[in-house]
């Protein structure tokens, strides 16, 4: 009896499951050459990556096998890429300028400079 491939199989895949992963913790000196990917260059960008892949079970066997695979001492962090997380981490720096600008403009401080 043959082993059912899961590409063949109605096999359903979690809602979190997609294409595009998203590459944390890469070694700062790693070239895109040597990873065959886009890196990322910029100071706040650097040692991550985005990664597409056409089907969406090879996306599913790289983050099960890649996450914690040591590349150059450091263990890689591979997850899916989910655009309502990444965008809420630019709003909240967004937020978080517009509170600092409020702050200033009002004279207010951060709770934890407040002298007592």
């Amino acid at each position: 009896m043959a082993a059912i491939s899961p590409r063949k199989g109605n096999t359903r895949l979690p809602p979190e499951v997609n294409r595009v992963l998203y590459v944390r913790n890469l070694p700062f000196n790693i070239t895109s050459e040597e990873m065959q990917i886009r890196i990322g260059t910029n100071k706040d960008k650097r040692g991550t990556a985005f990664v597409v892949y056409e089907d969406i079970y090879d996306a599913k066997t790289a983050v099960d096998h890649l996450s914690g695979f040591n590349v150059a001492n450091r263990y890689l962090i591979v997850l899916y890429y989910q655009k309502a997380k990444m965008g809420k981490k630019f709003n909240q720096k967004k937020k978080e300028e517009e509170i600092q600008k409020l702050q200033e403009k009002y004279g207010i401080g951060t709770p934890a400079s407040k002298d007592k």
